[in-house]
């Protein structure tokens, strides 16, 4: 059981990650009026704003990872709890 309460975080965690990188993709493009850098080759690109646009993606990535981190590890504590309750 416990390994498929991790199965589950997996999938969650890569579910909500992706459903981040798509909600900031289409606020950058909102704001600036340009798709979001994704190619750091492009020239086209301004540095500065492909920087911008990858300190925000890691930082969203890492709360997302945070957030699914601990869920996860308060559904297996809340499981161990309720195996000894039975």
């Amino acid at each position: 059981m416990n390994f498929l309460v991790k199965l589950f975080g997996l999938v969650i965690s890569l579910g909500a990650g992706a459903l981040a990188n798509k909600t900031l993709e289409g606020l950058w493009e909102k704001k600036t009026g340009r798709p979001a850098p994704k190619d750091g080759t492009d020239l086209d690109d301004a540095l500065p704003g492909v920087l911008v646009f990858a300190v925000a993606s890691a930082a969203v990535g890492a709360v997302v990872h945070v957030l699914t981190q601990r869920g996860t590890k308060s559904a297996i504590e809340r499981m161990k709890k309720t195996a000894d309750e039975v």
